[in-house]
């Protein structure tokens, strides 16, 4: 399949393709951390809710060992996770999602356990998704100065996992059944993060939203220029492609158009 740019609006009387500025009805997104959204599909988010989709945001942990400061213990950890929350809450708000998740695993020991993907097709089935977005869960080091957390990692691994096979399969998990959820086949997957990427989001109308959603996580951020970052990171990312802001995505097909 050919590198996908989308930038357009599809029209209201045929399917888009992702190509022509594929808009999901549905979409959600699954990530470890409070913060990790918005450093990485803000923009895109922001696009696809003004026009129309309807968001829902996943946040695996909520970040509470992440502070280094030595004034605090374990302790700080419940005040911390309740901080991050409302930090998530209010970027959440900015980009115009509509529900916010959070499970509660507990922060820098994240696995991909069966029962994080039980929790996570659950939801999906739930939400009923056309597009679920998550990291990928096969980049462990971005060239030679950052190390992938290993919590971005399983909570990846995990996401994947739910959205194939789990929630689709009928007799995986069969006590969902039991509880009301039935199977539900996303139709794509878009993975964040990844070195082999294919789709450019046009996020040039949307990246002071991404911004100033960002810029709600103080506990992370703190002083720095969100605002010049970004904004260099989405130029690059638009670059190879002519577009001002972009974020790239690799997308996996699970369902095929028509």
């Amino acid at each position: 399949m050919s590198d996908q740019v989308e930038t357009t609006t599809p029209t209201q009387n045929k399917q888009p393709s992702p190509a022509d500025g594929y808009i999901p009805k549905v979409a959600m997104t699954i990530q470890a951390h409070p913060d990790d959204q918005e450093f990485s599909v803000a923009g895109t988010l922001a696009k696809w809710a003004q026009a129309g989709a309807e968001l829902y945001s996943v946040v695996i942990t909520s970040g509470d060992s992440g502070s280094n400061d030595s004034q605090y213990d374990e302790t700080y950890k419940p005040i911390l996770a309740n901080l991050r929350e409302g930090e998530q809450q209010a970027a959440n708000d900015i980009l115009g999602v509509k529900g916010t998740i959070f499970l509660r695993y507990p922060d820098g020991t994240l696995t991909p356990s069966i029962e994080l993907r039980r929790e996570l097709t659950r939801l999906i089935r739930q939400y009923k998704p056309d597009v679920v977005i998550c990291g990928d869960p096969t980049q462990r080091f971005f060239g030679n100065s950052y190390v992938n957390h290993p919590d971005h990692r399983a909570a990846a691994e995990a996401a994947c996992d739910a959205v194939f096979p789990s929630a689709g399969t009928r007799l995986i998990f069969p006590e969902l059944l039991h509880e009301g959820y039935e199977p539900h086949n996303v139709r794509y997957l878009y993975l964040h993060g990844s070195e082999k990427v294919d789709v450019w989001v046009d996020i040039s109308a949307t990246i002071e939203k991404k911004v100033a959603a960002l810029q709600q996580h103080k506990s992370q951020v703190g002083d720095w220029d969100v605002d010049k970052a970004m904004r260099e990171w989405a130029a690059s990312d638009g670059k190879a492609r002519g577009l001002a802001y972009a974020e790239s995505f690799r997308r996996m097909v699970l369902i095929e158009e028509g």
